[in-house]
């Protein structure tokens, strides 16, 4: 089943500098290796409309299509399938259980902080890892958006 995940933290920095700290390469590689070391995305910079690979070390992971993507305000994703080896591949019995799942960044500003919002579609086996998982890649996206 499809659990509805939502986080949050308020960060004392212009949106600027928290997209940046987002979806910039080498920060975007630090705060996803809260969820497993050595992790990254293959992107066409982020274009809206593009596909897009978020992978392990090994190239193992998903691809997901990128629904929305207004600068230093909105990004959403929609999890489409698995990918080995570098390589999409189909939609299969498993990955038809969760595609179509979205994750969405959202920035709204406030007086002195800006808010960054991350909703997020999950597995019931993978609630709990969440959990504790992504308000620590919150924190390192909050101390990257200081540099």
């Amino acid at each position: 089943m499809i659990n509805r995940l939502n986080f949050s933290i308020d960060i004392r920095a212009e949106k600027e500098k928290i997209w940046h700290a987002l979806w910039n390469e080498n920060f975007y590689r630090d705060w996803v290796s809260v969820f497993t070391e050595g992790s990254y995305a293959v992107t066409d910079y982020w274009k809206e409309g593009s596909t897009v690979q978020f992978l392990s070390p090994d190239q193992s992971g998903i691809y997901s299509l990128i629904e929305t993507h207004i600068p230093k305000t909105i990004m959403v994703f929609r999890h489409i399938g698995t990918v080995v080896k570098g390589q999409a591949q189909p939609v299969d019995e498993e990955s038809q259980k969760w595609t179509g799942a979205t994750e969405r960044y959202t920035l709204t500003e406030g007086k002195d902080t800006n808010r960054l919002t991350v909703d997020i579609d999950v597995m019931d086996e993978h609630v709990t890892f969440m959990t504790e998982k992504m308000p620590k890649a919150l924190e390192r996206i909050r101390d990257n958006s200081y540099q």
